[in-house]
């Protein structure tokens, strides 16, 4: 399968730092390799350095050696052919080298004459503190026009640093340019849990409250904060994974069925239902910091940033009234996983509502990896007597015939390359999503201390009350 198009001119802000290296570098090359790419294209890398473009190929190189897919696995000389390089920064008053080599390389690409015709995407790989003076210079030196530009998460850091960011992106650029990226929409597991739900009946029949006793969306990592330290310790998990990632899962379940699978109104029924989450309550939240995090080389002796946050969430509409959405995760925890968990009800009557283990039946979503979808259900065990017991079993996504899935940043480039917002948020539905986090940014709960390699605070527990998490328990 090939992406065919106007060619396209793709300039990756932050080339050389950390998210560039480990997420969409190696992307972009795995689109090359699955020939995903359009036939004419050029990636200019931007930063402050000074590099010759045979420095950046150099770069990639290595960064590709790295991280993969290795350079040896796909057409590298025709992918390093195609990367250039523009140092010197890019400021309002100051573009460095970037307008000349953006120039030059629509010239390359479409001619004197058809330089009009190639589509330029901006790829903000930079900490969010850049972006609005980023976005400035863009509409400053006339790189806005018509252009995609790709925003890195979180968008904004506070209440009112997404409205301030949210403003200077719309004095340039027009809503159906900006892409505001989270990895977690792309992955092909979270795509299923809408998939899943409206193609089956079976499944659709019980997504609501007179079904689920509780939802549970639990992202544990084993990872410590690498050499993020800086940025984690001004940010902390409940701005780095529940106002972003989490908040999109819970709203990816509990949206109402869209009016169709088109990108208007899959982001509609998303950004809507969002809008129905009522704001947390402090007292329903855990913070959390492991054990020797203060120890970590740039992390101050008194930071009382929080690495774990398990929170109770409520969804104010027809379809979930009651029903607790339970969030979870942390760093340096027992294990490594992204999973939503449907806990159906008991049976309430019937010859075998008394016999019937509590939370037997359960419908599951990994989400790491390429995804599987489990199915926890009630059963006879086999024998002479009448034993019920939970069982289990499970879809592996990877497994179904020809099936080809893509890494979560390898498909959300490519939909960006081809112009399909569908996984993208809305800045309506992030506003909000601030609005749901702010009483626990005005009374932040006390941050407890949690062993290395365990579930995070004990305190956690009574959140998933009079259930337990199905994780860890």
């Amino acid at each position: 399968m090939t992406s065919s198009g106007d060619p396209v001119v793709f300039v990756l802000f932050g080339a050389t730092g950390d998210l560039a290296k480990r997420m969409v570098l190696p992307a972009f090359f795995t689109l090359a390799q699955q020939k995903l790419l359009p036939e004419n294209y050029l990636l200019i890398g931007d930063s402050r350095s000074d590099r010759t473009d045979d420095d950046f190929r150099d770069h990639v190189k290595d960064v590709l050696t790295e991280f993969g897919p290795h350079p040896d696995e796909g057409p590298w000389d025709d992918f390093s052919s195609r990367l250039r390089f523009a140092g010197g920064g890019f400021t309002p008053d100051d573009p460095g080298q970037l307008v000349d080599v953006v120039n030059k390389a629509r010239e390359e690409l479409g001619g004197s004459d058809g330089a009009a015709n190639v589509q330029l995407i901006h790829y903000l790989a930079l900490p969010p503190s850049a972006f609005i003076e980023t976005t400035q210079a863009l509409g400053a030196h006339d790189l806005a026009k018509g252009t995609r530009v790709v925003y890195e998460k979180p968008f904004g850091t506070s209440p009112q640093g997404f409205k301030d960011l949210d403003k200077a992106v719309h004095q340039v650029l027009d809503e159906e340019q900006v892409y505001r990226i989270d990895h977690f929409l792309g992955k092909e597991a979270t795509q299923n849990l809408h998939v899943v739900r409206f193609a089956n009946r079976l499944i659709h029949s019980v997504w609501s409250a007179e079904h689920v006793a509780s939802v549970q969306i639990d992202a544990p990592e084993t990872l410590d904060i690498d050499d993020r330290a800086k940025f984690y310790d001004a940010t902390g998990a409940l701005l780095d994974m529940v106002v972003t990632h989490l908040f999109q899962v819970a709203a990816e379940v509990a949206m109402d069925p869209p009016a169709s699978m088109a990108a208007a109104d899959l982001q509609a029924a998303r950004e809507e239902v969002i809008g129905c989450f009522r704001p947390l309550d402090p007292a329903e939240v855990v913070l959390g910091q492991y054990d020797g995090y203060t120890d970590v080389e740039g992390i101050e002796k008194d930071s009382t940033t929080d690495t774990f946050v398990a929170a109770r969430l409520w969804v104010d509409n027809d379809r979930w009234r009651g029903v607790p959405f339970l969030l979870r995760t942390g760093k340096r925890m027992a294990e490594s996983t992204q999973r939503v968990s449907l806990i159906l009800k008991d049976p309430s009557d019937g010859p075998l509502a008394d016999a019937t283990p509590t939370m037997g039946d359960v419908l599951n979503f990994t989400l790491k990896g390429n995804g599987s979808v489990d199915i926890e259900l009630i059963v006879k065990k086999p024998g002479a007597g009448t034993e019920l017991v939970p069982t289990d079993a499970s879809i592996v996504l990877a497994d179904i015939p020809d099936g080809d899935p893509l890494p979560p940043y390898v498909r959300l480039i490519h939909d960006v390359l081809e112009g399909d917002r569908s996984l993208f948020t809305r800045p309506d539905g992030l506003a909000h999503t601030w609005e749901v986090i702010e009483p626990v940014l005005d009374d932040r709960p006390p941050v407890k201390p949690y062993e290395q390699g365990s579930w995070g605070p004990a305190e956690a527990a009574a959140l998933a009350e009079p259930g337990r998490w199905l994780l860890g328990q």
